[in-house]
């Protein structure tokens, strides 16, 4: 297939999917721990704003993909329905009841670090939308899930590895975009901290254990997107040549493969298409911090490509992958 770009009518299908899902409680996946039968509540009950999507994280970044389709295509048909959805969610009463649900003490690590990346990359893009009534009520709730960052950051004294919603280094990469957008440098600067911590010794990854069997990001891919977004450029690329040492050769052979999905009707195998999806979002981001004649460049977007082409034709159909598939399609569409 032909990769498409994002045009004005791709995302006006793709904000379809989202505005059919982020407002749909059911099914629905909890995570949720109960210190009490009186804790046995519904979705929408424990969550004021993102009860939809099957599941808390998944409607956070449906809500960011929203955002990030209306601020670039601010005249798409469905505009009106994004913005009177918006209206009506992002509201102060609303954000106090997903706070709250964080202060119970069951909740210290609920979502984390995926839904707390996500939804700090969603308070990023309603930072930078022409409605700042949202940002506004959003705060509160970024506000709390950035302190959890910072408290939990300096415990952390292992990166987690894994292709799944506990990889650390997605949570860095993520968390990094609000830090710029909010101006806030010691937040970046403790993310900077941390990611050199965490992976600024690894060299020559195998990633022989690429794909596992639900994996939705590549381990590999990710640290490697990570340490591009936050470390500068003098210090990334030498990072990167020992780390990812034999690209030019499509070596690790693992890396450039895309993932065969055999059942999407199961949401663990379901995940392999977003790993097809997100691993074309970091080849493409990859490439773009490599010179123009460098043969590194050519296989990583050649590698995006076939990814994409594996990808993007099975964003819908099955709901296990409905709920989520598109947001990591706009990943990479706009890497």
């Amino acid at each position: 297939m032909t990769v498409p770009s994002l045009t004005a009518d791709l995302a006006n299908h793709y904000a379809g999917i989202a505005l059919g899902h982020v407002r749909r409680e059911y099914p629905n996946n909890l995570d949720h721990a109960l210190a009490g039968p009186e804790d046995a509540r519904t979705p929408s009950a424990l969550h004021p704003i993102f009860y939809g999507s099957y599941d808390w994280h998944s409607c956070v970044h449906g809500y960011w993909m929203l955002a990030r389709l209306l601020r670039r295509f601010p005249g798409m048909a469905r505009a009106g329905e994004i913005r009177a959805l918006f209206d009506g969610q992002f509201m102060a009463d609303k954000v106090a009841g997903e706070c709250a649900y964080f202060a119970a003490p069951t909740a210290r690590r609920f979502k984390r670090p995926y839904g707390w990346a996500w939804l700090l990359k969603l308070a990023a893009e309603l930072a930078l939308s022409d409605e700042p009534r949202w940002s506004r009520a959003l705060t509160p709730l970024a506000d709390l899930i950035a302190e959890r960052f910072r408290a939990f950051l300096p415990l952390a004294t292992y990166p987690v590895r894994v292709g799944t919603h506990f990889n650390t280094a997605f949570g860095l990469r993520m968390a990094a975009d609000y830090a710029a957008v909010s101006g806030d440098a010691a937040f970046a600067a403790l993310l900077l901290d941390t990611a050199r911590r965490w992976y600024g010794a690894d060299a020559d990854c195998p990633a022989w254990g690429e794909p596992s069997g639900d994996d939705f990001q590549s381990p590999a891919l990710i640290e490697a997107e990570c340490m591009r977004r936050l470390l500068p450029p003098e210090a990334f690329l030498p990072w990167f040549d020992r780390f990812l040492p034999r690209l030019a050769e499509r070596q690790p052979a693992t890396l450039f493969r895309p993932a065969t999905v055999s059942d999407r009707t199961d949401g663990k195998i379901a995940h392999l298409d977003g790993l097809n999806l997100s691993r074309a979002w970091c080849w493409r981001s990859l490439a773009s911090a490599l010179a123009a004649d460098d043969p590194r460049r050519a296989a990583a977007l050649a590698a995006a490509d076939d990814h994409l082409a594996a990808g993007l034709p099975h964003l819908t159909g099955d709901y296990m992958g409905e709920h989520w598939l598109a947001s990591f399609a706009v990943l990479a569409l706009e890497a």
